[in-house]
């Protein structure tokens, strides 16, 4: 995968496994944080608030180094691992999997929650429409209002999202730019001899 992207998934799918009586209700959310995972997962505890465990996983960031996995009540590693494993074998960020278990009777074993766990995560992401979205950082710069017209070609050359724009004697502009564009940019805007101008890497994930 190239630096300049990440996967992720579309929208929500759901997947379905049953073992022994036991059913597994499989969810597979696109999130952004970990307030959304929070939110997520409440409103599924509410809706299948009859289910034994909630067990779950998920991986934020562009860079994929905030995750988790919970076994809600499961043998240690048995549950949250297994679903989380699924979503690093497709190199998936922003998702949460969630796998609702109702409980059958029959006790599976370790080895059979796994395979349980895992099978369920696998057919909610099996579902679900993987997608590239391409990393943008975040910049400003303030700029002379003389200077305008030149401001407004690098916009459009660059296809530059803006953020926020200020005219004044002083003018600003606040916006993204698609990261793999970001070395070209510098360069035009240094040409242009900008004053004051300022740009912070900020890895994106709402687009």
């Amino acid at each position: 995968m190239s630096l300049f992207y990440f996967q992720t998934i579309e929208k929500s799918s759901e997947g379905l496994f049953k073992e022994k009586g036991s059913k597994f209700l499989a969810f597979a959310l696109p999130v952004r944080s970990e307030e959304e995972v929070k939110e997520q997962l409440e409103k599924l505890r509410k809706k299948y608030f009859d289910a034994r465990h909630h067990c779950y996983a998920w991986v934020l960031g562009p860079v994929k180094t905030r995750f988790r996995a919970n076994d809600d009540g499961e043998p240690n590693h048995s549950a949250g691992d297994p679903i989380l494993g699924q979503i690093r074998s497709r190199d998936l960020t922003d998702v949460l999997v969630v796998v609702v278990r109702y409980f059958g009777g029959t006790k599976l074993g370790v080895s059979g929650l796994i395979q349980a766990y895992r099978t369920a995560a696998d057919e909610a992401l099996s579902n679900a429409e993987i997608i590239r979205k391409e990393l943008t950082v975040e910049g400003r710069f303030n700029y002379p209002y003389a200077s305008t017209t030149e401001v407004q070609r690098l916009i459009k050359d660059f296809d530059l999202v803006i953020l926020q724009q200020e005219f004044g004697e002083s003018c600003s502009l606040n916006f993204q730019l698609k990261q793999s564009s970001m070395d070209l940019f510098l360069e035009k805007v240094n040409l242009l001899q900008f004053t004051g101008t300022t740009l912070t890497l900020d890895l994106d994930d709402k687009k």
